[in-house]
């Protein structure tokens, strides 16, 4: 801020007073993260010494600035994944995956599924609808479900982390000022590498240890994986989902490749993710829902439901907005910053470290995304890297805010239930599942830090 100037000492109070401020509100008073946010970045501006309209002032630029690049993605994503989730188009993906693959490779194909589904629809959901599919063929072979549920909770668990339109990796591209097409990019190759590794590789170890019978509820109701014939085909769902993706991969193409300049301003246009999102949501609804019985009411009543979720997901990515520019508005991003470049550590690792610490404490992806995204961003150096090196930064903090998921996230409880196993036996599948997701993530995004 101009004409403010602070101590490096003062700085780094105000800084770790607010942070074990908001840890402290988040977990012990259980007050709602938004509130916890806003009150940590408040308290960093009064103990750094900051005037108090500056403070009001870089609250208003943090939530304006932040919400203007993602607002319009997170409602437009959440609507496409739900038109996906009520026509059925989620279970014709694994239905197909594992028909194909057969029985001897239906991991595979459900860690595959699951990759697919997580881009577009929200974990919790994706894992209600599919789940049953993994239960199934557990029966079918009486093997542990886990031989079938890890590989698609590993795919889930980085399709919603590391690959756009997801909104956790957009929210964090955003921040770092990177271009989607090199995360979905990037994304696609270090996230592909997570799911086979925690997906079927730990998946068949794990299963071969544990043996978790297929849940009680579920033979009892004599669940089957649903037959549709209304369900959308197969090749009309992929190309659909794939619709933004290469649209905003074909944008970055084009900057690059010297053959498609004369149609870089169309690729621009249609690659700018908004429209990108706004197109494939729009084929979606007449592809998926009116063309399968839906109507216009039902999809408008679908759309509007699938944007409650998604408020909130704004809400914590305007607080950790305000957190950003808190921190660089203070100086304290400066002061980060030579202390980690006089460190020579790489900044891939202090933003894995820095997500990855905020999401043992507070056990949100979403939060720890954006507390480490907005403490990176105040860093001076990060103007000066690539894009590729920006692309694998976030690559780092989703498998940052990915790692060591326990009590104090819902997910743990989500898994626990759904497959009716002890807290013991959660922690050695899903919560070891997901530290080699965000392991695994650290180490793609550090080679291909190396290269960028």
């Amino acid at each position: 801020m101009e004409g403010f100037v602070a101590s490096p000492e003062r700085l780094i109070l105000a800084a770790v007073l607010g942070m074990a401020i908001l840890l402290f509100l988040i977990i012990k008073v259980k007050l709602q993260p938004v509130i916890s946010i806003v009150i940590s970045a408040v308290i960093i501006g009064v103990v750094a010494g900051m005037p108090l309209p500056g403070i009001v002032s870089t609250i208003e630029k943090g939530v304006g600035n932040t919400l203007s690049g993602i607002a319009l993605l997170v409602g437009l994503g959440s609507m496409f994944g739900a038109i996906l989730e009520v026509t059925g188009g989620a279970e014709t993906i694994a239905q197909t995956m594992v028909s194909k693959f057969g029985d001897s490779k239906a991991a595979w194909a459900l860690g595959i599924t699951g990759l697919v589904i997580g881009m577009p629809v929200f974990f919790d959901a994706g894992l209600i609808i599919l789940i049953p599919l993994a239960f199934g063929l557990a029966r079918k072979t009486n093997k542990s479900t886990l031989t079938y549920a890890i590989p698609l909770l590993a795919g889930l668990a980085v399709g919603h982390a590391f690959i756009p339109p997801t909104p956790g990796p957009v929210l964090v591209a955003g921040m770092l000022n990177v271009e989607l097409g090199y995360v979905i990019g990037v994304g696609a190759v270090v996230g592909t590498v997570a799911m086979i590794v925690a997906g079927p590789l730990f998946g068949k170890y794990i299963g071969g240890k544990i043996h978790v019978p297929v849940p009680k509820a579920f033979l009892e109701q004599g669940a089957e994986i649903k037959k549709n014939e209304k369900l959308p085909s197969f090749g009309t769902v992929v190309a659909i989902i794939l619709i933004p993706l290469v649209l905003i991969l074909l944008n970055t193409a084009s900057k690059q490749i010297p053959a498609l300049e004369s149609m870089q301003p169309v690729f621009a246009f249609l690659g700018t993710p908004f429209i990108a999102l706004t197109i494939s949501t729009v084929v979606a609804m007449i592809l998926l829902g009116l063309r399968h019985g839906f109507t216009r009411e039902e999809l408008e009543k679908v759309m509007t439901k699938s944007l409650e979720p998604a408020g909130m997901v704004l809400l914590v990515t305007a607080g950790g907005g305000v957190l950003r520019y808190m921190l660089q508005d203070s100086g304290l991003g400066d002061v980060i910053g030579n202390a980690v470049a006089s460190s020579s550590l790489p900044l891939v690792l202090v933003a894995f470290v820095i997500a990855g610490a905020v999401r043992i404490s507070i056990g949100s992806a979403t939060v720890s995304m954006t507390m480490a995204a907005g403490i990176v961003a105040a860093m001076p150096e990060v103007a000066a890297l690539s894009q590729l090196h920006l692309a694998a930064i976030v690559m780092a903090i989703a498998g940052g805010a990915t790692i060591m998921s326990h009590v104090n996230d819902s997910g743990f409880w989500l898994v626990k239930s759904l497959f009716d196993i002890d807290e013991k036996t959660t922690l050695k599948t899903w919560t070891v599942m997901e530290t080699i997701v965000g392991v695994t993530g650290l180490v793609g995004a550090l080679v291909i830090s190396i290269f960028a």
